[in-house]
This record gives structure tokens, C-alpha cells and sequence, in this order.
């Protein structure tokens, strides 16, 4: 009997090398996502329970790399029957929430919209048509002003805070 080229052994060490590379790469693609000047870092929702009527999208960041500002005036997802841009402010020992035509975004700079902010941005998943479960992803379209519109994937998570609060 002839002695293998590749043992049982380094087969597996190969397919698994292959498929954490795979991993990795899709794990690369599904946080950065690019329109023209705008780099969408690591969009986001928590998950919601059955019957719960809003959710929320968040992201790490949204940079806006030109030399012009650019503004979002949209977006919208077959997961909600409209997705509304919400801006928190803190006011007293609360915070306010209400919706914006627009969110700008100035040259050059970055603009974080993570969950649990006491000012910021997000957008409102309004009238869920099914719940967001930890794990699972779903298309957002966001509508930029001078970028255009480019559809993203986003991840259902259970944001890292305690202080867990929905919309």
C-alpha cells in the first residue's frame, strides 16, 4: 500500500485553515460597506421579541471620506413597512427622540451611531413584519443625498451594554 500525499490529518488541517479563512473574509465584508465617499462601518440591530412593533438600526460608524458633506435622506427594508432616521438627545435625566428629514454628515469626519447613546442617530425599524433574532441578518437600503443608495447587510445582536433599552 502506498503512503498518502496528504494524510487524514492535514486534509483537516487544510479544509479547517479554508474554512476560517472563509469566515473571516465574510465576517470583513458583512461590517464595512462603501457608497462613493461614504464607508458604513458595522451596521446593527438588537433583537426584538414576537409581536414587538419597532427596531432599531445602529453602527459603529459612518465616515464620510470626501471633501463635500453628504447627508442620509432615506432608508427602507422589507423587514419593517418603514424605516424612519431618529435623533436622541438627553434631556434631564431622559432622552428625547424624534424623527429627522435628514442626517448630515460633514466632510472628512466620522459620525458613531451606536445603541445606547444619550445623543446620536439611528434608524427606526417601524411596523416589523417579522422579529429580529440574535444571529440572523437583513437588508437595510440607505439613500444618500450626493452618494446615492446601496443596500447593506445587517447583523441581529445583542448589543454589548447592560443597559439594554428598545425604541
Amino acid at each position: 500500500m502506498k503512503p498518502s500525499l496528504f494524510p487524514a490529518s492535514r486534509l483537516r488541517a487544510i479544509a479547517l485553515g479554508f474554512l476560517a479563512w472563509l469566515m473571516l473574509a465574510s465576517l470583513a465584508k458583512a461590517h464595512d460597506f462603501r457608497i462613493g465617499a461614504i464607508v458604513i462601518d458595522h451596521p446593527y440591530a438588537a433583537p426584538v421579541a414576537v409581536g414587538t412593533p419597532t427596531g432599531a438600526v445602529h453602527f459603529k460608524a459612518i465616515r464620510n471620506r470626501g471633501d463635500a458633506p453628504d447627508r442620509l435622506v432615506g432608508a427602507h427594508s422589507p423587514v419593517a413597512a418603514r424605516v424612519a432616521l431618529h435623533q436622541t438627545q438627553a434631556q434631564g435625566s431622559g432622552r428625547k427622540t424624534t424623527e429627522v428629514a435628514a442626517i448630515e454628515f460633514a466632510a472628512r469626519a466620522e459620525l458613531r451611531m451606536r445603541h445606547g447613546q444619550s445623543d446620536g442617530y439611528y434608524q427606526r425599524l417601524e411596523g416589523l413584519k417579522t422579529p429580529l433574532r440574535d444571529g440572523e441578518h437583513f437588508d437595510l437600503t440607505l439613500r444618500f443625498e450626493k452618494a446615492g443608495e446601496r443596500t447593506i447587510s445587517v447583523g441581529v445582536t445583542t448589543p454589548r451594554s447592560a443597559a439594554h433599552h428598545t425604541h
